[in-house]
This record gives C-alpha cells, sequence and structure tokens, in this order.
C-alpha cells in the first residue's frame, strides 16, 4: 500500500471484507486485446470447443447460458452475430496475475480466490474506502484493461451478495456497501436471492433445505444455527451466520499459487476418441507429468496415484474405469509416479472402448521438508533431478518442450505447446496468446 492510500485511510473498529470479481472475465480478456469485440456478444469455450464456460453481457442478454453445447446453439449464434473464442488459458491466467499485482497495492490481507477474484480487508470508514475501491477499479480497468465489480461487508458471503448487486445496478457505478443495502432496502435483498445462489450452498444442500421450506438467503439467515449444524454441517452453520453479518470463514490458500493439501488432478476430455492401453498411456503419462509439475512446485510428496477414464455417457455401453497405485514410499518423481498412474489402470482397459476422456490424481500429500521416517525408509524423491531438469528447460525453451510421454507427439504450428497426438485438445478459435508468445504478440499501429 503506497503513501497516498495511508493518507485517506479512516478508521473505524470492525474490519470489512472486500470481494473484487471481475466482470465476464474469460470473454472481458478477450476484449482486452482485440477492441472490436467490445459491445458484441462474446462467449468462451470449454476443452475441445465443447460448452459455453463464459459469456460476455451482450451473450447473456441473448439468453445463452453457461454449460450449454456449442454445437446445439452454432446456427442461431451464428444467426445473432455471437463470436465464439476458444479457452486462451495462458491469456486468462496472465491478465489475472496482472489484475491481482495491481489490487495488492491498494488493500491490505489479499486472498486471490479464484483465477477472477480475490477478497481483502480494510478498516476504513465507508467514505475512504469507497474512494480507496473506486481508484482500485479505476487503475485495473486503466492498467489491465478489465472491469471490476466490488462489494464490500462485513463477512465473506455478504461481499458475495454486495458484488452481484454491484454487478445488476449501473447506479452503483460497479462499488456496493452492504451496510448501504441493508438501509435501503432491508430484508428484500436477501429474500430475493435464491438458496442455490447461496455462495457455498450446493445442488444436494439446496435439495434438502427446500424440503424444509428454505428456499432463499433471508429464511437461511434467520434460521437456528444449531438445528443447521445438527441436521448438516458446521460449513452450513457458518454461513448463516456469515449471513448475519458474523465473519467466520477462514482465508484459504493463494488460488494462484497456493498448496493443494489433499489431492492434485490432472483431468481432460480428448479430442477424438482413444482405443487400446498403449494410446491411453500415452495420455496418462503427459497428465501425469503435469501433476507432478504442481506437486514439485508446492514441494509436496504424493503417497498414492489414481487414475480413471471413461467413455461417452452418450453411448449406450458406458463405460468408466478406475484404479489406484499405492506407491512404496511417497515420492515426486515424474517417471515413478507416471509408471504408477498407468499402472493403476492397466487391468481395467477395454481394448475396444472409445475413451473419451483420463485423470491422475495424486492423492495422500505431504510436505517433503518434513517427511521423517526411519532410517532406510526414506522418500522416494527424485535423486536425478530429472524434474527438475525437465522444468528447467521448459522454463527456458517454453512449455513442455521435453517431457514423459511426449517422444514423436510434438504439437506443431500455434500447437507447438502441446502433443501433437491424436487425443490431444482442440482449440479452433483460439485468439492470440498476446501476454506469453513472442510470435503471438499484439502489435500497435500509430496512424
Amino acid at each position: 500500500m503506497d503513501e497516498s492510500t495511508h493518507a485517506y485511510i479512516g478508521s473505524t473498529k470492525a474490519p470489512r471484507i472486500i470481494l473484487a470479481d471481475a466482470n465476464s472475465f474469460f470473454a472481458s480478456c478477450e476484449t482486452v486485446f482485440d477492441p472490436s469485440l467490445a459491445g458484441h456478444p462474446v462467449v468462451v469455450l470449454s476443452n475441445n470447443d465443447g460448452c459455453v464456460v463464459a459469456r460476455s453481457a451482450e451473450a447473456k442478454r441473448l439468453g445463452i447460458v453457461n454449460g450449454t453445447p456449442w454445437f446445439k446453439i452454432r446456427e442461431q449464434a451464428t444467426h445473432d452475430h455471437v463470436i465464439a473464442r476458444s479457452s486462451n488459458y495462458e491469456l486468462y491466467a496472465s491478465l489475472s496475475h496482472r489484475m491481482m499485482h495491481v489490487m495488492s497495492g491498494f488493500l491490505p490481507g489479499q486472498e486471490v480466490y479464484s483465477i477472477d477474484e480475490c477478497f481483502m480487508k480494510s478498516s476504513a470508514n465507508d467514505d475512504a474506502l469507497m474512494r480507496i475501491c473506486a481508484d482500485m477499479r479505476s487503475a485495473v480497468l486503466n492498467g489491465v484493461g478489465i472491469p471490476v465489480s466490488i462489494g464490500i461487508a462485513p463477512s465473506k458471503t455478504l461481499a458475495k451478495i454486495s458484488n452481484h448487486w454491484a454487478k445488476q445496478h449501473s447506479d452503483t457505478k460497479g462499488i456496493t456497501l452492504w451496510n448501504h443495502i441493508d438501509q435501503h432496502h432491508g430484508d428484500e435483498v436477501l429474500a430475493s436471492v435464491g438458496i442455490d445462489d447461496i455462495w457455498g450452498v450446493g445442488r444436494r444442500l439446496t435439495r434438502k433445505l427446500m424440503g424444509m421450506g428454505i428456499t432463499n438467503a433471508l429464511q437461511l439467515r434467520d434460521s437456528d444455527p444449531v438445528m443447521i449444524r445438527h441436521r448438516f454441517s458446521v460449513t452450513l452453520e457458518r454461513t448463516v451466520l456469515e449471513l448475519r453479518g458474523i465473519p467466520c470463514i477462514e482465508d484459504e490458500s493463494d488460488a494462484n499459487g497456493g498448496a493443494r493439501k489433499t489431492q492434485i488432478l490432472c483431468s481432460r476430455m480428448f479430442s477424438s476418441p482413444v482405443t487400446g492401453f498403449s494410446t491411453l498411456a500415452q495420455a496418462l503419462s503427459v497428465y501425469a507429468q503435469q501433476a507432478c509439475h504442481r506437486l514439485r512446485r508446492q514441494q509436496s510428496l504424493c503417497s498414492r496415484v489414481a487414475t480413471f477414464s471413461s467413455t461417452s455417457p452418450y453411448q449406450q455401453n458406458y463405460a468408466r474405469i478406475s484404479g489406484v497405485t499405492v506407491l512404496d514410499d511417497p515420492s515426486d518423481n515424474p517417471i515413478t509416479i507416471a509408471k504408477a498412474a498407468c499402472d493403476a489402470l492397466r487391468p481395467y482397459v477395454d481394448p475396444h472402448a472409445p475413451y473419451i476422456r483420463a485423470g491422475v490424481l495424486l492423492m495422500g500429500l505431504s510436505e517433503a521438508a518434513h517427511y521423517q521416517t526411519f532410517d532406510g525408509f526414506e522418500a522416494a524423491r527424485d535423486t536425478h533431478e530429472l524434474g527438475a531438469t525437465i522444468e528447467e528447460i521448459s522454463k527456458r525453451f517454453g512449455s513442455r518442450r521435453v517431457g514423459i510421454g511426449y517422444g514423436g507427439f510434438r504439437g506443431k504450428g500455434r500447437n507447438d505447446a502441446d502433443t501433437g497426438a491424436t487425443w490431444a485438445m482442440n482449440r479452433n478459435m483460439l485468439s492470440h496468446r498476446c501476454t506469453t508468445r513472442w510470435d503471438e504478440m499484439a502489435v500497435a499501429y500509430a496512424h
């Protein structure tokens, strides 16, 4: 926080939670380096250009719903001049880091919750806090090109609701204080929030709560928290208290760089069906390497490797297979983990089944620095530093230039950072990765 920020912070007793959330983040990122998209309906598609995962405000107004398969709406979308883009993960991650860095200079206690949102804390008074947030919002828009909405409340759950209010009401100019909403609209705001729209309440809980007659946030807030804890969980009890303005949800690890405490997953759908163990093993080896990279980055070990694969659920003979390999000793060795991933699934593969998805899950995680045992039973560490060597080559020459499962499958052209196998992910409508690749940098012309 700079000196100018310190100068206009007042003081208040209870710190408030600030939630800054990018508006239609993926679609907004696409507009940053292609201003011609501004004001047009834009949708971003999932892996292999399958389903809609993000929509611009204009696309939302056309009634396009997240999760809709693209092939079902392609004809109508073309008629409505909808612009589709493949998921540009490299661009989104890069702009997310820039956005979070800008915001970290305005308020303390930043907790990056996801790629497009973060929580912060402040004890500034209302007027000072509104000025700080306005400056922060302007800095992100001018410096990164991403519009951000901000909700300010005494708890994270209420900050989520306040943020949603800011997105829905243009007169807020993108910033909303919960106490202002409460003063002017009272309980009708919580009454308008469906139970399935409350942060942390999933589908399973929604069905059970609605069965009890609890259909909105107001009814959940006024429920007996002790009863909620006994019938559901401590987590849902905390949500009840959060709706009452009592902060009780702890901060989590940084989503952009925080350590996974229980498991690490790498899962993908194939661009075309895969048959036979040898081809499936290629994909599993690549996914195991990617999971192992995350494992090594957070300096952890894993003791169990699980793998799974499935055919299409729309086919008559749907099949899902899975297996687990328990390692003799916890390891971070990419060769050990890749072999374990393949061995776990080998006995269950139907040589004629067309598998469309596979994944590798690293479980039983522990911190490498604190793993202690008797002599002779040490962890199976990557003593030859193969993993470190692969990562160093990738840093110098680009992502995935070398690694397990890549021999003979190097992609070409724009896909040179991926395998060239038939099962590799399709991104046929991929925009330029302007911030991570020299050959795709944006070009500005002076007139």
